[in-house]
Parts: C-alpha cells; structure tokens; sequence
C-alpha cells in the first residue's frame, strides 16, 4: 500500500521528424559550403553525446579549419594557383565531407541506442526497489531451434521445470510470516 510513488516521467527524445531534419541540415551545410561550416556537425554530435571523443573530433575539425583558413589566406592570386591555396582548398572540402561522415555515424548510433534512465544499466530494471535478472534471450518464432537428434526407439523427455524465481520463494516466506503472526495475535484474544 506504502510504495515508492509515481515513477519519474522517463526522458523525452525528439520526434524522429526533428532528428531526420537535423540530420539532413547538418549534412547538407557542410557539402554545400565545401567545408567552411563543418564544425557545425561535430559540434552537433559532441553536445548530443556529451562524451570526450566526440569533443576531441569537434576541437579537431576546428583545428583543421583553421589550418585551412591560414593556407588559402597565404594565397595571392584570385584562382588559388599557388599550392598553399589549393592544398588549403582541398583539405576544407575534405574536412566538410569529414565532419558530414562522422556526424551521421556518431547521431545515428545515438539515436539507436535505447535509452537509459538514472544509473541503471539497460539490461537490469528494478521492480519497488528489488534488481531483476534480465530476461533470457528467447529465439525468434520464426527461427527454427536446432535440436539434437534423438533415437526413434527413445520417448522424448518432458521438458525440465523453471525454478521459481527468487522473489516468489520471498514472497511466499514473507506471506507465511505474516499468517504466523496474524494467527498467533487472533488466539491471543
């Protein structure tokens, strides 16, 4: 009667709508500008993950940008003929396609993942309180199970029983317990 309350509302996640388009403007703005805004994406990715690789790939792509910048600004001639421009040409535009690849990969891989509420890892839940064993991995319907062969002569054992789980048996003491007790205080009126 006493639980723990209402669970807390679980996180929300975009509509896949909004990460879709996310997606295509985040991509789209690095190719279309050959590069020059590719460290919008890694940004993008290193915010939504919040994990340190993703920071070290948004520091790097600026570093890279920056390198780029300084090349082609080396360059004097109005159609980037010196090596200095081309080179500084060509290494924004692959730090554009860069930035649009690893961005894709890192959201995508995001967004697949279930997510996770608290510290509780996602193959274990709790239930008022308790840790439940993460259920056995059942084979799909449609798959067939492989089964040893058996001799034609031989009848086919039943299948073994499931212990109860342990929560049951804890249950089931507790219930006793309170029987116990509830006769014992009934005889003693």
């Amino acid at each position: 009667m006493h639980g723990h309350g209402y669970a807390p509302p679980p996180p929300r996640r975009p509509s896949t709508g909004a990460v879709v388009t996310l997606r295509v403007i985040l991509v789209a703005v690095p190719l279309m500008t050959c590069g020059f805004l590719g460290w919008p994406a890694t940004l993008r990715a290193a915010l939504v993950t919040r994990r340190q690789r993703e920071w070290w790939a948004f520091g790097a792509s600026l570093a890279i940008w920056t390198f780029a910048i300084a090349l082609m600004s080396t360059d004097n001639t109005d159609d980037f003929s010196s090596p200095n421009g081309t080179l500084g040409l060509v290494l924004m535009m692959l730090s554009g396609v860069a930035c649009a690849i690893y961005f894709l990969i890192v959201d995508i891989h995001h967004y697949g993942q279930p997510m996770v509420m608290g510290n509780v890892p996602p193959q274990q839940t709790t239930l008022y309180g308790y840790q439940q064993a993460p259920p056995a991995p059942q084979p799909y319907a449609g798959t067939p199970v492989p089964q040893p062969p058996q001799p034609q002569s031989s009848p086919v054992p039943p299948p073994p029983q499931r212990p109860a789980p342990v929560r049951i048996d804890q249950v089931r003491a507790e219930l006793d317990e309170l029987s116990d007790y509830l006769r014992k205080h009934e005889d003693d009126r």
